[in-house]
């Protein structure tokens, strides 16, 4: 449902409609991102060499500032992305169970639909296929498509329409992370935050639950199934 509706321009105009992969395209609560987060944890401390603690807290540090853990590590210890995302997203994805009703909604949605996550395309595959809606999606745009510039970074949005050839103007972001929402909205955008199910406990940190109020989010929901198939009832 909706929880918040700040725009009255609605998506009468949207022709694309954007969607980041991880917590988005899931409920929060599943915490199949909680599995990667810690194989991130184990890979960060056996490189480094370092106790679990001090590994946690490079991990969260560089997620904040450089976007990814990844970058930070790219950037501050020359680790190289195919090692790190072989070794992260080797994952148990039976959590995850079919939708079909959010297949549906996407159906009905009309014109394109892309993925924009940070993750790899081997990993949306699976979260996709395990979700039952791969074949709703034209494409996903990964971080190797971003040339390891993870969002909230302007030029990896910039790549993404390039690429794709979309117009921001008449284009729809949904996303798990407020941050995340600030360079689409900007561009033109119409941004969608996805919160968590406030009955369900979730595994995440204080910081990626903010910004519900921000200006840059239009729209909030915690049920991105029935904000879709509102959106083509009306």
């Amino acid at each position: 449902m909706a929880l918040d509706r700040k725009q009255a321009h609605g998506f009468d105009h949207i022709e694309t409609w954007v969607f980041d992969l991880d917590n988005t395209l899931y409920p929060h609560h599943v915490n199949l991102w909680q599995q990667v987060d810690l194989r991130i944890g184990e890979f960060i401390g056996n490189f480094l060499k370092v106790p679990p603690d001090e590994a946690r807290r490079i991990q969260k540090d560089y997620y904040r500032r450089y976007g990814t853990s990844m970058r930070g590590m790219m950037t501050e210890h020359g680790v190289h992305a195919d090692d790190y995302l072989a070794y992260v997203h080797q994952i148990d994805h039976s959590p995850l169970e079919p939708n079909p009703e959010m297949g549906e909604a996407i159906a009905s949605l009309p014109g394109r639909k892309l993925i924009l996550t940070n993750g790899s395309t081997d990993h949306a595959g699976k979260v996709l296929e395990r979700l039952g809606i791969a074949a709703q999606f034209e494409a996903v745009f990964d971080i190797i498509a971003a040339e390891l510039e993870p969002k909230p970074a302007p030029q990896t949005y910039q790549r993404f329409l390039t690429l794709h050839g979309v117009d921001p103007t008449r284009a729809a972001m949904f996303e798990d992370l407020a941050r995340n929402l600030a360079v689409p909205h900007q561009l033109g955008m119409t941004t969608v935050l996805v919160v968590p199910d406030g009955s369900k406990e979730v595994v995440r940190e204080d910081w990626e639950l903010e910004g519900r109020d921000a200006a840059h989010v239009d729209y909030v929901t915690d049920d991105l199934t029935a904000f879709l198939a509102g959106l083509t009832a009306r």
